[in-house]
């Protein structure tokens, strides 16, 4: 039996076969050994399933009817997990050998630490992973009007990200967990907000960690490659209307759930100002995406019931919070959360 510590890898598929083979294959050059391999299929109408089948036989596979989304699928693969880590990956990302070794090492450097994020780089094309410079993410931030981004996306990687350095969250793509963090992080049973559906799951996480003491680490050593099928500066007409659709529930979604009053005070020009433009946005151009708000005032009473839950959780001050929104990422080396 080995040593090294268990890290569950949750792997969710739904018409992910053209990305498959790259990506199992990638697992299985893996320096780390002691993992395991949960994967959650979607209602796949390629043959996903298969490619998992032939590719990773020891892999643990749960078949969904429908597409139940990102985070009730992920939420499957960590209740179906045993390892100390859990890693949530996306089957377009890529990573390299020392991945996991590099994480791992990265999160146990303070037990206080509930996430990490590697240095992530943007791929268009299978031939270029290994070669790519150009970045994807580097972790996540907020500005003061509640935008969340992936640091460095698009920038040429100079070694301007190259320190290890505290960060407000990691990119869901491939994120890095710790199990006691999910579990005491997780709301009503859920560790991914279910009511997301997907999209901006990833930064309800991380915010809620904030919250609630944990730190998110970022360590430049861990990379891989992501071929991101939706990016932050697309054209939102060439973006799939379901995608647009949640993406503006959640923004509503996400801030109700986590923002505490006075923050909500500190930020509330900026914030109303981009409220304002995202929905006259929707209500002049973008009339797929109107469901958005029938959504949020059907949820409002159980996501209403969930920030509470949230903020009696709450270790930490609206100063330390406060001092993650700024208009460019700065990272920190956190001292205390006074």
């Amino acid at each position: 039996m080995s040593s090294e510590p268990l890290i569950s890898i949750g792997l969710v598929t739904w018409n992910s076969a053209s990305y498959l083979s790259d990506c199992l294959s990638a697992l299985a050059r893996q320096q780390h050994a002691n993992y395991e391999l949960i994967v959650v299929d979607n209602a796949s109408a390629d043959h996903s399933l298969e490619l998992v089948k032939q590719s990773s036989l020891s892999a643990r596979i749960i078949v969904n009817d429908s597409n139940v989304g990102f985070s009730r699928a992920h939420n499957q693969a960590i209740r179906a997990s045993k390892g100390v880590y859990y890693l949530s990956l996306n089957p377009d990302v890529f990573l390299t050998p020392d991945y996991l070794f590099q994480m791992m090492s990265a999160i146990e450097m303070d037990n206080t630490i509930g996430q990490v994020s590697g240095k992530l780089y943007r791929i268009s094309d299978i031939t270029e992973i290994g070669c790519s410079r150009f970045l994807d993410s580097t972790g996540m931030f907020f500005t003061p009007n509640q935008r969340h981004f992936d640091r460095g996306a698009g920038e040429i990687d100079t070694g301007q990200y190259d320190k290890l350095e505290y960060i407000f969250g990691a990119s869901g793509a491939a994120a890095f967990y710790r199990r006691a963090a999910l579990e005491d992080t997780a709301i009503d049973g859920e560790y991914f907000a279910e009511s997301f559906f997907a999209y901006r799951e990833d930064a309800d996480l991380s915010w809620r960690m904030q919250l609630m003491g944990w730190k998110a680490l970022y360590a430049p050593h861990a990379q891989a490659y992501h071929f991101r099928a939706v990016r932050r500066d697309a054209h939102r007409g060439d973006i799939d209307a379901s995608i647009n659709m949640h993406s503006v529930k959640n923004r509503f979604l996400m801030r109700i759930r986590n923002q505490t009053w006075k923050n909500g005070i500190r930020f509330f020009l900026p914030t109303l100002w981009r409220d304002l433009l995202v929905i006259g946005y929707v209500t002049l151009f973008e009339h797929s995406s109107l469901p958005a708000f029938r959504s949020l005032l059907r949820l409002c009473p159980e996501t209403l019931h969930e920030r509470g839950e949230i903020m009696s959780k709450r270790r930490v001050s609206d100063a330390y919070i406060g001092q993650w929104f700024r208009q460019k990422a700065v990272p920190f080396h956190i001292r205390g959360n006074e």
